[in-house]
């Protein structure tokens, strides 16, 4: 009879053949792996000025094509403009109103910086309890200014 030492090394024997033998099967037969992209970058280091230059380079590149991206003040103001140009009736409240039909109509006219904006999904996110199927204008425009 083997002793409980003599087992347990027997099973860690074991064990890591198979898992070898499953690890080593794995890499021959399927390579899908290695058609994974790479997420993760590390941070250069302080002596590779070099990467860091890049690395600031790329950062800044970034941010001016993300700034461009943004509405300027004259541009909120024209989308204000023509949202306020196109609301729906019947006015509830003091809240101003807007249908799809005229939303998408303000969508064509704003320029295309605001069209990513000017989609179902959004109309739709702001779309509550209003009887005529409206969304406030107010509410739009805060989530442009939030989101652009």
């Amino acid at each position: 009879k083997k002793s409980e030492q003599e087992l347990k090394d027997e099973e860690m024997e074991l064990f890591t053949k198979y898992y070898m033998e499953w690890k080593g099967g794995k890499k021959s037969d399927n390579m899908s792996y290695a058609n994974i992209p790479r997420f993760y970058y590390r941070l250069p280091a302080e002596d590779e000025v070099l990467l860091q230059k890049l690395r600031e380079e790329s950062r800044a590149v970034f941010l001016q094509r993300k700034s461009r991206e943004l509405l300027d003040n004259e541009e909120l103001q024209n989308l204000w403009f023509l949202l306020d140009k196109h609301q729906t009736s019947p006015v509830i409240g003091e809240e101003a109103m807007i249908n799809y039909e005229n939303f998408l109509k303000v969508g064509e006219k704003a320029g295309p910086k605001c069209k990513q904006f000017f989609t179902a999904k959004i109309f739709a996110k702001l779309l509550h309890n209003d009887p005529y199927g409206r969304i406030s204008i107010m509410q739009f425009f805060n989530y442009v200014m939030r989101k652009g």
